[in-house]
């Protein structure tokens, strides 16, 4: 088999393994370069953080948790008596595991369907888009490309007052993985990920104590939704503290003692175990040698333009190593508009629809600007939203917590922003993504037909709210 290809790929996590796919579909010669090795220290790992350690184990996790705390305190209040419910930790987690390993082996077979050509081993960039393997044993074996993308993704962030050490002190990785329910349990970071792994292991009963450095919660979210969020996050019984900044994390008699300064000067406090989840950086460790002609800007991203290019030609970088949010879904839409650019064609990624989503229960989704970042801007602007409370199938659910929140420009009326805290909203996001990304109004929306009943008749009242219109809730009154 020949060395040379048309693409090469490093990583085959969302970015990597979804512009693979795409190229080799395009008619090019396409391979993909991983270094994750299962456990048994053989066999290669395809998918990356996403589909191993990320975005499908932890929802797993949040699924199965939900259910459990749904059959331990809201059954009975619908009429269903489910008596001496209790969680096999183990069994949930053999679960997880069963789910991820199904998805990574649909890759394989996904690679094997197009064509693409899977490399194992740690790939380096070096001049002239040669890429250079080392295998697990150490040795080294060159490829030619015509165009490389580089994918290699990110990591957890560690700091320097709670080292890493794998067992009372955890990364996002770590904390998929405890055996059993700790009893007190503290995160550092009130993010998404410190918010979603705090819940999972809130529903089984731990103590949940989220330190945040940040003095606002959610600062990125617009603020209406972020307060709605925080209030039912604390009836969960999460103990969120913001303005909190640790200072010190201690191992001491199988306890993490942790200390920290808020608003009321300096505080202690001792956990169970502790997982840090301040971030994620980009993880670029031997990736790129001297003369690659890749450049990364000062905070380590790989500089690219708004195509995903480098500056080395015929180089291109995708996903959590280059500008933007590190969410899987921009890391495979920017890896097929590189590869359909590498074929010729002239798409681009909508930066202003990508939607973020915090799989919480309620969860939190938005897309576009927020109120805040309006008001900054001095845009005029007109806001519409419908509470859960009023939308009958959210009754039905049992879960009328939340609002959804439209904001159009005051003189085209185009929506600006869309944001939803409450059941399901990581789905109900996607009609705002849409009608975003095909230029809608929110009249547009408004005269739009939903069915009866459903959630998404939020998104109608919303709409219709924006002019002062809603049905079913009293309408803001108008400004004279």
């Amino acid at each position: 088999m020949s060395d040379k290809y048309d693409v090469i790929v490093i990583g085959a996590g969302p970015g990597g393994y979804v512009a693979a796919i795409k190229a080799a579909q395009l008619g090019l010669k396409t391979a993909c370069v991983e270094s994750w090795t299962a456990e048994d220290g053989k066999s290669q790992v395809l998918g990356g953080t996403c589909l191993n350690v990320g975005c499908i184990p932890s929802k797993a996790l949040l699924e199965v948790t939900h259910k459990f705390e749904e059959a331990s305190h809201d059954y009975e209040s619908m009429g269903i008596l489910a008596k001496s419910v209790d969680i096999d930790v183990a069994k949930m987690m053999e679960r997880k595991a069963g789910i991820v390993k199904q998805l990574t082996g649909g890759i394989a077979g996904l690679f094997k369907a197009n064509g693409v050509t899977s490399i194992h081993g740690h790939g380096k960039l070096l001049n002239g888009r040669k890429v250079e393997v080392t295998d697990k044993d150490g040795k080294t074996k060159t490829y030619e490309a015509e165009n490389v993308i580089l994918a290699s993704g990110s990591k957890p962030v560690e700091i320097p007052p709670a080292p890493f050490d794998g067992d009372y002190i955890v990364d996002s990785e770590g904390a998929l993985e405890f055996t059993e329910v700790p009893k007190r349990l503290g995160v550092i970071g009130a993010g998404v990920i410190g918010l979603e792994l705090g819940s999972v292991w809130a529903r089984l009963g731990s103590e949940v104590t989220i330190l945040e450095a940040q003095d606002n919660f959610l600062p990125v979210v617009d603020q209406q939704i972020a307060k709605d969020a925080l209030k039912q996050f604390k009836k969960q019984g999460l103990d969120i503290i913001t303005g909190a900044r640790m200072t010190s994390a201690e191992v001491k008699r199988k306890l993490v003692n942790v200390s920290y300064e808020d608003s009321k000067g300096k505080q202690e406090a001792k956990f169970d175990k502790l997982i840090v989840a301040v971030g994620r950086r980009p993880y670029t460790d031997g990736l790129l040698a001297e003369d690659s002609g890749v450049k990364l800007d000062e905070r380590g991203f790989i500089f690219v333009d708004d195509q995903c290019k480098t500056e080395a030609p015929g180089v291109w970088a995708v996903g959590d190593i280059v500008r933007g949010p590190m969410l899987a879904h921009k890391a495979s839409e920017e890896g097929v508009m590189v590869a359909e650019r590498i074929a010729g064609h002239k798409p681009q990624v909508n930066y202003d629809c990508i939607p973020n989503v915090i799989y919480t229960t309620p969860e939190v989704a938005w897309v576009g600007k927020t109120e805040e970042q309006l008001k900054a801007e001095g845009e005029d602007y007109n806001v519409g939203s419908f509470p859960f409370a009023a939308n009958g199938r959210a009754m039905a659910a049992n879960a009328t917590g939340g609002i959804v929140k439209i904001i159009a420009d005051a003189k085209t009326d185009r929506i600006l922003g869309f944001h939803v805290v409450g059941p399901q909203a990581s789905e109900i996001v996607a009609q705002g993504v849409i009608a975003m990304e095909f230029g809608s109004t929110a009249e547009d929306l408004a005269l739009t037909c939903f069915a009866h009943p459903t959630l998404s008749e939020s998104v109608h009242e919303a709409a219709l709210a924006v002019a002062g219109g809603a049905i079913h809730v009293a309408n803001r009154r108008k400004k004279k």
